[in-house]
């Protein structure tokens, strides 16, 4: 009697794979009928075609050039349609204030943990960070939401880089942790309180969303604002931002993804 082999197999005297057709096992192919252009290379695949090298000469290199832009998180675009770049992961201090709504503080943490990096809240508001940190990381645990004074050293490094955001109200404590090398700092302020003047002058890059006319002035100050932008705050659009240093200012447009206005909801500067 024949020994019947595994079903959809057949049946081979092949030792050590009972049942199975000599048909699946590795095999050279026949040169003869492949031809000597589809000949198999063990663990290199198919020849591929023969071309010509592509040359060029000496004085033409100067020639062939590459577009590089910034690198980092895009906030937006600019009056001129470009994308407005903040380069959030550097070896380098960066601490930030954002004057404004969780909407947009929320739009940058989905993004920066977009590009890589770790995003940890510490925030009295934890209802508000939630359901954004749960739903971030699609499974994984990238966007953390701690207590007030309970978030711990994240120990950022190049590979891992991290962002903090504090959303403590208008007259944040003092944190243990501070901006450091792959670690940058954003504390959101929803209005300006007494000690937004100090903020403001320390901080590295500050954002601006829409404001009152005497906060405007106090922004204009700290920041030596014309007096043009300093008079537009208070009529900004829900996804405009004026960010600033004391040198440069440019204002943005945050235009959220299909996914972000699913999760966090239409552009808005209150909360």
């Amino acid at each position: 009697m024949r020994p019947s082999g595994r079903s959809g197999f057949g049946s081979s005297s092949t030792p050590g794979f009972p049942g199975q057709r000599p048909g699946h096992l590795p095999r050279s192919p026949e040169p003869a009928r492949l031809g000597p252009e589809r000949r198999l290379r063990a663990a290199f695949g198919l020849l591929g075609p023969r071309r010509e090298r592509h040359l060029v000469d000496a004085d033409v290199l100067s020639q062939l050039t590459l577009p590089a832009g910034d690198d980092g998180l895009i906030l937006g675009i600019d009056p001129d349609n470009q994308p407005a770049v903040l380069g959030l992961c550097r070896p380098t201090r960066l601490d930030m204030v954002l004057v404004g709504g969780t909407w947009l503080a929320q739009v940058i943490a989905l993004r920066a943990a977009a590009i890589g990096a770790r995003v940890a809240v510490e925030t009295a508001r934890p209802q508000l960070w939630a359901p954004m940190a749960q739903a971030a990381g699609g499974g994984q645990q990238c966007v953390t939401v701690h207590q007030v004074g309970r978030i711990a050293p994240q120990g950022p490094s190049p590979a891992s880089p991290v962002l903090i955001i504090r959303d403590l109200g208008i007259r944040p404590p003092r944190s243990r942790l501070t901006t450091a090398p792959w670690q940058s700092v954003l504390t959101l302020l929803p209005y300006l309180g007494p000690t937004a003047p100090r903020l403001l002058a320390n901080a590295d890059v500050v954002g601006v969303q829409r404001i009152s006319p005497q906060e405007s002035e106090v922004v204009g100050r700290s920041m030596r604002l014309p007096q043009g932008d300093a008079a537009s705050l208070p009529s900004l659009s829900d996804n405009v931002a004026l960010w600033c240093t004391q040198k440069h200012r440019q204002y943005v447009m945050t235009q959220p993804t299909d996914a972000e206005t699913g999760l966090l909801g239409a552009p808005r500067r209150m909360d």
